[in-house]
């Protein structure tokens, strides 16, 4: 069964909808267009990669702010999910020692990368798999957030393009039949 976007009254239910109230009745928020659905988009990808807790509160609260599609910034969270969690954050950890000139201990990495897992606390997470990890999560969220804005706007506007394309050539094909 395909997973679908929770619904306006679901969100008004929910603690989300409690804490924020009539804002969320704001007709943008569940609007399907370009801009909106591509910024609902890179918020959901930016903190589903950045913040391994509260990730759904913190992406609607954003997106209610930003004005951006409001069920696509709660669904795109699901980046990170258990079975994607562990390739992540080992290429973030990765990227994140790289990026400080660190050694990779794999021993190191496998002790931090299991304390973060079974650390339900955001501060013995961030005490558990330290600078390499904080970094390197910061990079891909950052990086997966601009790369998720600006390819669900070309891939918008491309199916767009060959909509119009194909509207054109029946129009044209139409033409030039005898009545």
């Amino acid at each position: 069964m395909p997973f679908k976007p929770p619904t306006a009254e679901e969100i008004h239910a929910s603690r989300l909808g409690k804490l924020f109230g009539p804002r969320l009745r704001d007709p943008r928020l569940w609007l399907k267009r370009r801009r909106s659905v591509a910024l609902g988009v890179a918020l959901g990808v930016f903190f589903g990669l950045l913040i391994p807790l509260g990730q759904f509160m913190l992406s609607g609260a954003a997106a209610i702010l930003l004005r951006a599609n409001l069920p696509m910034a709660m669904v795109s969270t699901l980046i990170t999910n258990p079975v994607t969690f562990g390739p992540i954050y080992v290429a973030a950890y990765r990227t994140g020692s790289l990026m400080l000139g660190e050694d990779i201990d794999e021993e190191q990495m496998a002790e931090a990368l299991a304390g973060a897992e079974a650390d339900s606390g955001l501060l013995g997470w961030l005490g558990g798999v330290g600078k390499p990890l904080a970094l390197g999560l910061l990079v891909f969220a950052s990086a997966g957030s601009v790369l998720a804005y600006w390819g669900i706007r070309l891939t918008w506007t491309l199916a767009v393009l060959r909509r119009r394309r194909a509207q054109r050539k029946r129009f044209q094909l139409r033409e030039r039949k005898p009545a």
